[in-house]
């Protein structure tokens, strides 16, 4: 008893009552800060939860869906990760599978759906197709790239990608929802987010927020001879670095 407190063989015996209601606190209570609950128990939880019950709607667009439906078969077992419910609407799927050749008729399609779902979602483009245009990229009439519609989560390249490809891209999907914290994610933020504009089936797509800079550039021939000019600078300067 060298700081006075009595104790006999492990027992310890408080001297008050504040004393005694101050050691059961202290040890019946965890106190800690609000942001080390949520990195180590909320964030863990709640993904935990999410990557094990991703719904996927399929978007067969061209051959790569053959795999995609491949993949959903028994053989593959896709429903070890939860996500053997693919779903026809967008209002019940978070994961848009863009599997195949996504052309600029099918474009404003594209990005309705995408704005249909609800949040948290994610989209995989699946084949060389839905990743960068494939062996039609820069065709009059096939866009490089879902990627220039949506924003993208995960590629798959292959032409077409195999199942195990596949499943390899819905894990690392799942990595990137492990990594997510509900403090930083956009669907927690204030506000209303704004959704991803149609683009307009022309000549060639076009994105509508920029419908005043495209008509005036058209309006005015020098300064749209300077912008081709600025473009082409950019671009031969980006080839060089490579």
């Amino acid at each position: 008893m060298a700081d006075g407190t009595p104790q006999t063989s492990g027992i310890q015996v408080s001297r008050s009552e504040e004393e005694w209601l101050e050691d059961q606190v202290r040890r019946s209570v965890w106190v800690t800060q609000w942001d080390k609950v949520i990195d180590k128990l909320i964030d863990p939880l709640y993904n935990w939860g999410r990557r094990n019950s991703v719904w996927p709607m399929g978007f067969g667009l061209a051959c790569c869906a053959i795999e995609m439906i491949c993949t959903s078969a028994s053989r593959f077992d896709i429903s070890r990760f939860g996500m053997e419910l693919f779903r026809a609407s967008p209002r019940q799927a978070d994961l848009m599978l863009v599997s195949g050749t996504v052309t600029k008729k099918m474009a404003p399609a594209v990005v309705r759906l995408y704005n249909q779902m609800a949040e948290p979602k994610y989209v995989l483009a699946m084949g060389a197709c839905a990743s960068a245009g494939g062996p039609f990229k820069e065709g009059y009439s096939v866009v490089s790239g879902v990627d220039k519609l949506v924003p993208v989560d995960v590629y798959v390249p292959g032409c077409p990608p195999t199942p195990q490809a596949l499943l390899y891209g819905l894990m690392q999907l799942q990595k990137k929802i492990d990594k997510q914290s509900v403090r930083e994610v956009a669907w927690y933020r204030k506000g209303e987010t704004e959704g991803v504009p149609e683009p307009v089936l022309g000549p060639d797509l076009f994105d509508p927020r920029r419908a005043e800079e495209i008509t005036a550039l058209a309006r005015d021939p020098q300064s749209l001879a300077a912008r081709a000019v600025k473009i082409q600078t950019k671009a031969d300067a980006k080839a060089e670095k490579k």
